[in-house]
């Protein structure tokens, strides 16, 4: 019997910052069946694997060593022929020392179509990202990368009397434990000791480091820094220029790691805008809304609609169109949001919100609610288990209101742990406990919330330093983010 063969993409994932990732790789990695990546791809990137597709460490075994590349290309052989879309990820890009020849001749010996999609390599946009230009006119005419180390894991045999009269920049991958070597041979081989020079460790994310000093005095100051893999080091004059060049210097939130947990259709907005300010973002979607069943009241029994989120809005016009009815059907009712993002849903609906409150959360616009409706029936339109704070208000105020559940919220599993992020920003109360569910044991120094309500959930989740928007909007959010 014949296995049917699927498909391999040979993915770059670009130097770390999801934000460097191509648009091609994520469209290949989110119609992935089966993700084997690398150590050194981003966890941003990680994070748009397909929370179905099988997920395959390669870059470390439990032991800590990695996956021996005849193994990884085996990987790649098994899980094709089983029909399987497979993406392989790996840190920068497949052809710049990444081994992707070797395993597209693995792929062709066994007839498996494949696709490149080339990366951002780290050899030039990891001094791009820390303000070197690697080519500079009238002083850098040309650019050379090496590799610092062998397949086998040993330091590179390299031929530095070549190197050291090529005149360019000089950029060596996977140099962290060659520091010395480089330094010393390329003096040895005639470039000058005051040669400027450079150690770029972790470059394109939050953990990006520069150290910068001589051929001669470069080596000293990464044992003092105590320099540690993945990093570039970099020899030429143009490492002078990054003091000047250091573009991330005038972004607020740079060296900032932020994880995003909206779900995953709402994420796009806030990622974007945490990005424009230098941060870098993990999406992790810790939950996820799903429609329930329901049908349609009379809306003529009612004088009021409260909406309490986009998603609301959206279920019951998903529903008015299943059940062949339209705006319509709504007739005189006047509508209550609880804030300008489900206002604004509402009025690309055609529907002009007539009351939200000054404080966009359940508690505010149930007592706003009470101060209007006097006793006119209010429809509350909302998740299956939303704010408590909002009916047991409302219940309190002795107001006449029915619920009407369209969706319910779903815990998501993330698939991955982040590293190194300082940051978790909440914009609900469900994200909270969505996220303490996906990874209980991850600790964040701080939760980012988008109100009072959310700042109480993450009280309850056990997180010790919570900073609260002034207002509950996702610029408000971010300005609070910048002051920290």
């Amino acid at each position: 019997m014949t296995l049917k063969k699927g498909h391999v993409a040979l993915i770059g994932a670009g130097p770390g910052d999801a934000g460097l990732f191509t648009l091609r790789g994520r469209e290949l990695l989110e119609a992935a069946d089966c993700v084997v990546y690398d150590r050194l791809v981003g966890d941003g990137v990680l994070a748009m694997m397909p929370p179905a597709a099988e997920k395959i460490n390669v870059g470390k075994t439990g032991g800590g060593d990695s996956v021996p590349q005849r193994e990884i290309e085996e990987i790649l052989v098994r899980e094709a022929k089983k029909g399987r879309r497979v993406a392989r990820l790996k840190g920068g890009d497949p052809f710049i020392f990444g081994r992707g020849g070797e395993e597209i001749e693995a792929l062709n010996r066994e007839g498996i179509p494949f696709e490149v999609v080339p990366g951002v390599t780290s050899a030039l946009g990891g001094p791009a990202c820390a303000g070197i230009p690697v080519t500079h006119r009238g002083v850098a005419r040309s650019v050379h990368v090496i590799t610092a180390h062998t397949k086998e894991g040993t330091i590179a045999p390299v031929d530095y009397d070549a190197l050291a009269k090529l005149g360019g920049t000089l950029v060596f991958l996977m140099g962290a434990s060659a520091v010395a070597e480089i330094c010393a041979e390329l003096r040895r081989a005639g470039m000058a000791e005051e040669t400027r020079a450079a150690a770029l460790e972790n470059a394109g994310t939050a953990a990006q480091r520069l150290i910068t000093g001589t051929l001669a005095t470069l080596t000293a100051r990464c044992a003092e820094e105590k320099l540690r893999s993945p990093a570039l080091i970099i020899a030429g004059e143009v490492t002078a220029l990054a003091g000047e060049f250091a573009w991330k210097k005038f972004l607020p939130l740079a060296g900032r790691k932020v994880i995003v947990t909206r779900p995953r259709e709402r994420a796009g907005r806030l990622s974007a805008m945490l990005r424009a300010r230098g941060a870098e973002v993990v999406e992790l979607p810790c939950i996820s809304t799903r429609r329930i069943e329901a049908e349609l009241p009379d809306f003529s029994k009612y004088g009021w609609l409260g909406f309490t989120s986009v998603t609301g809005v959206e279920a019951l016009f998903a529903l008015l169109a299943e059940k062949g009815r339209d705006i319509r059907d709504i007739g005189a009712a006047k509508i209550a949001a609880i804030g300008p993002a489900t206002a604004g849903a509402l009025k690309e609906r055609g529907l002009v919100t007539n009351y939200m409150p000054e404080v966009y959360d359940g508690l505010h616009l149930a007592r706003g609610l009470a101060e209007i409706t006097y006793d006119t029936p209010v429809l509350m339109i909302r998740a299956k288990e939303g704010s408590p704070e909002l009916t047991a208000e409302l219940a309190a105020r002795k107001i006449n209101f029915t619920e009407l559940p369209l969706y319910e919220t779903i815990y998501e599993q993330t698939g991955i742990i982040p590293r190194g992020a300082d940051t978790a920003i909440f914009t609900s109360a469900s994200t909270v406990r969505g996220f303490k569910a996906a990874m209980p044991e991850l600790e964040i120094e701080r939760a980012c919330c988008i109100g009072e309500q959310t700042a109480a959930a993450a009280r309850r989740a056990g997180f010790k330093r919570i900073i609260t928007a002034q207002r509950a909007t996702l610029e408000s959010l971010i300005d609070t983010l910048e002051e920290i």
